[in-house]
């Protein structure tokens, strides 16, 4: 926990305006605590047992006036708050997000969707428990002080008195806490793994059926069950703790005060000082205490926990923070002739090498059948691939692989001649440009967006790429380059085009069209791709119409079997599956033989 505590002092340290305004408030709520015990004192001894009652209500009215002061000073404390607090969630959920968008963009890594967990539910339980902390501590230091303070100006004697105690039940607390934290851990742990476990079968309960399972599964879960039911019952001891620290620290100085009463009255005590001293203790130290204690064992232990596992979750290991080292410099890849007798392989090569697949195997689990196996594949400059094949054959599985988003089980991808597998982001980023199906626009303006990959584009530049891929409707509709982009307001088609301008400016010799175009109409496809083939580098094209196929130079099938390679004639004579994709394409049936299109 000791992450958690630099974390939380920092970011307190950071706050420390805030921070005073909330003390200087909090030090006005404390004020009927620090008078209430000596003006009753007073009230009684000066005024009622006096016989002088107006002097009594007199003393009592000075308590009120404390008492509003005290009441503006807590409803200034809470607006003062927001601004030690909301801070520090926002820091939280840029640090939650940055981790993230890291891991979730590293190679061969997939969307982290546990982020979101973190950033809509983890991240406002420790908001709300920081806030409560906070006031629970602080409301402990102020009134406590100010009680003891008032102790000590009435009689330092029952001052000390009350004191040890006070002090015993703190350490008690302090020294159990270790212990109360790794029990909630635990807790929070068990409570997860159940819920996994129960969701798992949940989930699958046919297949369970089905393979006659039940009675492995419920076992399973009943574990499960056993594990959160012991965690809780810890839980519970340490709440039992809880109570006894609660005891010593805030009963046992009434109790000692109540005994010690007719001895403080032999030594002169007045009858309204033994009254006061009540008062402080009953009405101060006591609630103080109890408010400490309930605070931080109940929302205190799930904030240490939470930030741990946020904390824990979002740490960027060296590892990915250094990029790596022996990346070629793009163009400069000096590779090997490629070898076009493998026995699954593929090769297109015209140039130097921008991609390779050296003999690659994926598959979506251990034992699921490889979606690609033993493929070979070269990109080499001028080099212009649709791929194609029916669904599930495979194609954005290649498509992952070249723009390093997954991993293989085997075999080597290369970008630029350097392998791939510990590239980081931007590394990759400056190899190989990727648009998806669902292309992202963010919010800003519409030339931040189109720049996004590279911001050095000249207003030059801009212009044509906007004019050749037909973008400039959409820029007229806006307003100009510099308008504000709302991408909730843009079609799916619109989103693809600005997707394309921003891909097209992108440095990276290798571009990937994943589907990329499937929204648009087919005369705005084929703008697109057509300009897209024209851009120096290579570009591999996952076809969604059979004009695609037509457009590129060379077209690969991916239909589950052995893969084949080649121009559009060539396949349409050599592989049935395309000739049935032609077909379908094409809205009719394909005969055996090769049809005129």
């Amino acid at each position: 926990m000791s992450g958690v505590a630099r974390f939380t002092a920092a970011a307190l340290r950071r706050r420390a305006r805030p921070l005073g305004r909330l003390a200087g408030w909090s030090a006005a709520e404390a004020l009927p605590t620090l008078l209430a015990g000596y003006l009753t004192a007073r009230a009684v001894d000066d005024g009622f047992l006096a016989g002088r009652p107006q002097t009594g209500l007199a003393w009592l009215g000075v308590l009120a006036v404390a008492v509003v002061i005290g009441a503006v000073g807590t409803n200034r404390a809470y607006a003062c708050l927001g601004d030690v607090v909301e801070p520090f969630r926002d820091e939280l959920a840029g640090r939650v997000v940055t981790g993230a968008l890291h891991r979730s963009t590293a190679a061969g890594a997939r969307p982290e969707t546990s982020a979101v967990a973190r950033l809509t539910h983890q991240v406002e339980i420790v908001r709300d428990t920081f806030a409560g902390l906070v006031m629970v501590v602080r409301g402990f230091l102020f009134t406590a002080g100010a009680a003891l303070l008032g102790l000590f100006s009435l009689t330092p004697v029952v001052a000390g008195v009350v004191a040890v105690p006070l002090v015993a039940g703190l350490v008690l607390f302090a020294a159990a806490l270790p212990a109360m934290v790794a029990r909630q851990r635990d807790y929070v742990t068990a409570d997860e793994r159940l819920g996994e476990a129960a969701g798992a079968a949940f989930a699958g309960h046919r297949d369970v059926v089905a393979c006659g399972a039940q009675e492995i599964v419920a076992n399973r879960v009943g574990r499960q069950v056993d594990r959160q039911a012991r965690a809780e019952h810890a839980l519970a001891r340490m709440a039992a703790l809880r109570s006894l620290s609660l005891a010593v620290g805030g009963w046992l100085p009434l109790a000692v005060l109540l005994l010690a009463a007719p001895w403080l009255v032999r030594r002169g005590l007045t009858a309204g000082a033994v009254l006061g001293a009540l008062v402080y203790v009953a009405t101060g130290l006591q609630p103080a205490l109890h408010a400490l204690v309930q605070g931080v064992a109940g929302g205190g232990l799930r904030f240490a926990v939470t930030l741990d596992r946020i904390l824990a979750a979002t740490t960027l290991g060296s590892d990915t923070d250094t990029p790596p080292n022996g990346l070629a410099t793009v163009g400069a890849a000096d590779t090997a002739p490629p070898r076009t007798g493998a026995a699954a392989g593929i090769a297109y090569r015209a140039g130097s090498a921008w991609a390779e697949l050296r003999e690659v195997t994926f598959r979506y689990g251990p034992r699921a059948r490889p979606v690609l196996d033993g493929f070979d594949l070269t990109l080499g400059e001028g080099a212009y691939l649709a791929v194609v094949g029916p669904s599930g054959a495979g194609k954005s599985t290649l498509a992952g692989l070249l723009a390093g988003l997954l991993r293989p089980q085997a075999g080597t991808v290369l970008l630029g001649g350097a392998p791939i597998g510990a590239a980081d982001p931007a590394t990759l980023a400056r190899h190989r440009v990727m648009i998806p199906q669902e292309a992202y626009v963010f919010a800003g303006t519409l030339l931040e967006n189109l720049r996004y990959l590279c911001p050095g584009a000249g207003q030059d530049r801009v212009d044509a790429a906007v004019h050749r891929l037909g973008l400039l409707p959409l820029v007229r509709r806006l307003g100009g380059l510099t308008a504000t982009v709302d991408p909730t307001a843009l079609s799916a088609g619109e989103r693809q085009l600005v997707a394309a301008v921003r891909a097209y400016l992108s440095p990276a010799p290798l571009a990937i069209l994943d589907e990329a175009t499937c929204h648009l109409d087919p005369v705005a496809e084929a703008t697109v791709e057509e300009v897209f083939g024209t851009r120096p580098g290579a570009l591999v094209v996952v076809a969604h119409r059979i004009s695609s196929a037509l457009r590129a130079r060379q077209v690969l099938i991916l239909d589950g079997g052995r893969p084949l390679c080649g121009r559009h004639d060539e396949l349409l004579a050599r592989s049935a599956t395309y000739r049935e994709l032609v077909g379908h394409w094409q809205g009719d049936p394909v005969s055996s033989e090769v049809p005129a299109i």
